[in-house]
């Protein structure tokens, strides 16, 4: 997950890219586990994993097309990570993520405190990355917080390449962000980037301070 600038202006967050066609590593996690899709079966435990007063949130995603996947110790769930096609609201950055056909968008993952430390993360991404395989689905994106060591750790670790960083600044009472390409990566790669995170421009809108945000 990528979160908003607290000091204008930095980078909020990295944008990964990988090819589901190109062979993944092998990661094997540090603990017995097992990973499936995670339906309409699982949203009792999805709700008390991610935290969720009850599971309307997420029968609502399942409803609307998007996919979760989860890893298991047993009948426990370790891990989970969710999975959008054609649009998705990124709401920390007010960014909504627009997809071509064949494209995928990887969000909203956590390990539980409990199982942490043993490579359950990466190793969901590529369990994710093989069942996305299976649906034809030719690129993959993924969003992590700059200052989210772990995460991004574990999202190079299941052989995602950064594209580019998301900058966040502000301009009188307004606020922009715009991407600022990684060394070495093909400038078509990256406007791929900013075609599907910030549709072809930077995207500006007003300022914290001056607006209202509705927090329901």
């Amino acid at each position: 997950m990528m979160v908003s600038a607290e000091h204008d202006p930095r980078r909020a967050g990295v944008i990964w890219v990988q090819h589901p066609d190109v062979p993944c590593p092998v990661i094997t996690p540090r603990l017995a586990v097992s990973f499936r899709p995670a339906g309409a079966e699982s949203i009792a435990a999805l709700a008390e994993g991610m935290g969720e007063d009850s599971g309307r949130e997420i029968f609502r995603r399942l409803e609307t097309g998007r996919q979760c996947y989860a890893a298991w110790a047993g009948e426990t769930l370790s891990a989970y990570g969710w999975v959008s096609f054609g649009e998705e609201s990124i709401g920390e950055l007010n960014l909504r993520l627009r997809l071509l056909p064949g494209e995928a968008y990887i969000w909203d993952c956590g390990t539980l405190p409990a199982f942490r430390q043993n490579y359950l993360y990466s190793a969901l991404l590529v369990y994710i990355l093989g069942e996305l395989r299976s649906q034809n689905v030719c690129r993959v994106w993924i969003g992590a917080d700059l200052d989210n060591v772990a995460s991004q750790r574990g999202i190079a670790r299941a052989g995602f390449q950064p594209v580019a960083d998301l900058v966040i600044a502000r301009v009188l009472t307004l606020r922009s962000v715009w991407m600022q390409a990684r060394p070495g990566v093909p400038e078509s790669l990256v406007a791929e980037a900013r075609r599907a995170f910030l549709n072809n421009r930077d995207e500006v809108w007003p300022s914290a301070g001056n607006q209202v945000r509705d927090s329901g």
